[in-house]
């Protein structure tokens, strides 16, 4: 039994509508491009059209006479303002987990604007600022660059090989890294298995589309050297710390806030040349400097996703008992690394062996520069890649053996547990039931009589013929703990804070270090301490965002803000009870052990209408008239919390689809998401998640690709070109949940927020693929398009057609 539910739950686990909506749905939220400062200048900057070209000169002249221009600088004007360039914060060495690094990392320099090379269509080359948006967007056209054009490396396994282009001279070639990881003995394993599969799967890159672009605001003070920054971040507290960094400016000189956020999805965990350029030029004209990322900018100067190439093999006997997983992977890092570059694929490392348990794993993963756009994390980050290639994988499993994809998870999950379980990969799972996951998600499909309909469909040769298709997901979130972090070379902790402020008045504030971008904090947080402290949610104020107001925090990313910023406040809120009852015995004259927590006071033992409330206790507290000898005035509790290990969200999803083998076009029929995410704080706050992320994973699977031409321009640079799917292109979803509380934290919660999206494209893409069965189609790329289907179909018939004659 969870903390919450001994302790007498009335906010925690009920569908409180979210706090944050009023001023979000009435136009009050206050988002970048609504902040106007005295002052302010506009900020615009001009990017390289080439995927690969030295820079000979940089002529900004004639910009300089344009209308309302005040300045203009090139990557060499702006040198002496870094004291280094751009930050990465996972610098992944050549290494075998969990040997000691065998070599530094291979970092290449990212300044934030080019200064000999242009490494992208969009690297930044120079800078103009002008007096309004229009007049800096009008005069930076009037820059003249003279580039001296080179030969990009654009394929990922070309880029990787000897005689590539090089990106980064002072790194010799464009492999960043050779990382892997082993567990039992997978080449014995593979050795005597009597059955192998092999499949080889292409993630392409996407294109983050959070409704808001990014946008900054720094306004400097210049008598106290000291900057205000206004970003659409995930990261205000990092943001903080690494812009110190990067400009030699003293943290305490700094102030960060992230206002309303409209959408991250990991595109905004980072730290971008833009935020770096804008306080630079801040600091040297002692000018407020603003700039606001159009939606073309967007789609090569924000980081894209994915990106990977994997082959993945699976070890099984006869009758598909599945024994060992083996994995290589390439990664494309893009021309630079952002934030977490490097790192994105250790976000998955540990789980291609899935839900599953096998004796032996291997994995390996190998960096790769090319002259793209950078990749870095896109919601699951790591985890989406490795479900997707362990459950396509495990479909063919069941193709190999002749089984039900159904038959060949529920033969090989991982038995149910409720305390931490190891794996072959070397990771401790904290709970799970899968088998009750897969059975609910097929119950509520009506698994059997879809299998029989398909039959039907098969032996009249429909035209449209129906596909099935499984997914059984864990992901790892809530990245922590800081130990685990350092050995993985990563830079920052996993901890986060949390400070609760109980007022004579009777209500409560709560300061959280986690970021919120649209996932429902204050609601939450709210209902966590309403509960904790005997108050009501309305009673809560939640801040957030701001480093002034929060200075510790490690914000919002990775599945991590429950399980990790939530717990710190769960802890706070437990100091407070602490010392609450201290004062509530002194005034009622008994001793501690004769009080009780019940119905949100504290209660004499055998006399529960002898009591004190929180709030009571907080004028008391204020008054500090009467207080027991050694306990200070007020009620006030800090708490950071460094979780122990991960924890480990899990579920099943299944897709029904038709697709019409004429056209290719693919039709959902039916979406069933089964997720375990631990104890529920908010439901309706859940299914929300759910859906937005596997309204992702979906076009993930049947609509996004981000797609280069031969001289390395993005292609899909737009909406108009890149295929992002509205309401009406995706299904009703229908959800559930199993609860196996986590065994990492107090409160039994996991994470959620990524769910849908590692979940999703599996079962869509195994869905379609099953549906080509009957054709003889053995395999389809993702995304699914109805070309790409349409071809896939095609390309069989005319395989057939030759065979025959």
């Amino acid at each position: 039994m969870s903390a919450a539910t001994q302790e007498g739950t009335r906010w925690v686990g009920q569908g409180v509508l979210r706090k944050e909506d009023p001023e979000l749905v009435t136009g009050q939220a206050r988002y970048i491009d609504d902040l106007t400062l005295p002052g302010m200048v506009w900020m615009t900057v001009v990017r390289s059209p080439h995927a690969h070209a030295r820079i000979v000169n940089v002529e900004l002249e004639s910009a300089l006479a344009r209308p309302g221009v005040v300045v203009a600088f090139s990557g060499e004007d702006l040198a002496s303002e870094f004291a280094a360039g751009l930050p990465c914060a996972w610098p992944i060495p050549t290494t075998h987990w969990p040997e000691p690094f065998d070599s530094d990392p291979r970092m290449p320099t990212h300044w934030p604007l080019a200064r000999d090379k242009a490494r992208f269509a969009g690297d930044g080359v120079a800078v103009l600022i002008a007096d309004s948006r229009e007049h800096a967007r009008d005069a930076a056209e009037s820059i003249v660059v003279d580039y001296e054009p080179l030969e990009p490396a654009l394929d990922l396994e070309a880029a990787a090989a000897d005689g590539a282009p090089v990106i980064h001279e002072d790194l010799g070639d464009n492999r960043c890294y050779t990382w892997s990881l082993s567990g039992g003995e997978p080449e014995q394993v593979f050795l005597s298995s009597p059955v192998l599969v092999h499949e080889r799967y292409v993630h392409p890159r996407l294109v983050p589309n959070a409704i808001e672009p990014r946008g900054v605001l720094v306004q400097p003070v210049a008598a106290q050297g000291e900057f205000t920054i206004w970003s659409a971040t995930q990261i205000p507290h990092i943001l903080r710390t690494t812009l110190a960094l990067t400009l030699g400016i003293p943290e305490s000189k700094l102030r960060v806030i992230a206002p309303d956020v409209g959408g991250g999805f990991g595109s905004k965990l980072n730290v971008y040349a833009e935020e770096v350029l804008c306080l630079a030029v801040a600091r040297r004209l002692g000018r407020p400097v603003k700039w606001i990322e159009d939606r073309s900018e967007a789609y090569v100067a924000t980081i894209h996703g994915r990106g990977v190439i994997q082959d993945i093999e699976l070890a099984a006997t006869e009758e598909g008992k599945l024994r060992g997983v083996r994995v290589k992977l390439l990664a494309d890092m893009g021309a630079y690394y952002q934030l977490v570059t490097p790192g994105i694929p250790l976000l998955g490392a540990f789980l291609y062996g899935g839900v599953y348990d096998i004796e032996a794993y291997h994995f390996e993963c190998t960096g790769v520069l090319t002259n793209r756009t950078p990749t870095d994390a896109y919601r699951g980050a790591g985890r989406p890649e490795a479900t997707f290639a362990i459950e396509r994988a495990m479909d063919a499993l069941a193709h190999r053996v002749g089984k039900d994809p159904a038959e060949i998870r529920r033969l090989n999950y991982i038995p149910p547990f409720d305390e931490p379980h190891p794996i072959a990969a070397g990771l401790q799972l904290d709970s799970g039931n899968f088998v009750a996951q897969l059975d609910r998600a097929l119950e509520l499909v009506g698994y059997d009589d879809l299998r029989k309909q398909q039959h039907a469909r098969r032996e009249s040769h429909d035209v449209k013929q129906l596909g099935i298709g499984l997914s059984s997901y864990i992901e790892m979130c809530g990245l922590a703990p800081s130990q685990v972090l350092a050995a993985l070379n990563y830079v920052a902790g996993g901890w986060d804070a949390a400070v609760v402020r109980c007022h004579p008045t009777g209500k409560v504030t709560v300061v959280t270090g986690t970021s919120p971008h649209g996932q429902g904090h204050v609601t939450t947080w709210s209902q966590i301490t309403a509960d904790r402290l005997g108050v009501t949610p309305d009673d809560v104020d939640v801040l957030h965002g701001d480093t002034a107001i929060s200075p510790l925090g490690m914000d919002t990313y990775g599945s991590r803000s429950l399980s990790v910023g939530g717990v710190a406040l769960w802890h706070a809120t437990g100091k407070i009870l602490d010392k609450a009852k201290t004062i509530a015995a002194h005034e009622l004259e008994v001793s501690e052990e004769d009080l009780e927590w019940r119905e949100g006071a504290f209660r004499v033992k055998g006399a529960p209408d002898k009591a004190k409330t929180v709030p009571e206790i907080a004028f008391s507290a204020w008054t500090a008239h009467a207080l027991p000898e050694g306990v200070e005035p007020g009620l006030e509790a800090t708490s950071v919390w460094d979780p122990p290990n991960f924890t480990f969200p899990s579920g099943t999803h299944v897709c029904v689809v038709e697709v019409d083998t004429e056209t290719g076009e693919s039709e959902i029929l039916r979406y069933v998401a089964v997720d375990d995410c631990g104890e529920v704080i908010n439901p309706m706050i859940v299914d929300g998640q759910v859906h937005g992320g596997i309204a992702q994973g979906i076009a993930e699977a049947m609509y996004e690709e981000a797609v280069y031409d031969e001289a390395g321009n993005l292609v899909t640079n737009s909406m108009l070109s890149y295929r992002v799917p509205s309401a009406a292109e995706l299904p009703r979803y229908e959800t559930d949940r199993t609860v196996t509380p986590s065994t990492t934290n107090p409160m039994g919660v996991k994470g959620i927020g990524e769910a849908g999206t590692i979940a999703s494209p599996p079962a869509v893409v195994n869905a379609v693929a099953d549906a080509l069965i009957p054709l003889g189609v053995t395999a389809v790329d993702k995304p699914v398009t109805p070309e790409r289907v349409w071809r896939a179909i095609r390309a069989v018939k005319e395989q057939s057609a030759k065979e025959a004659t």
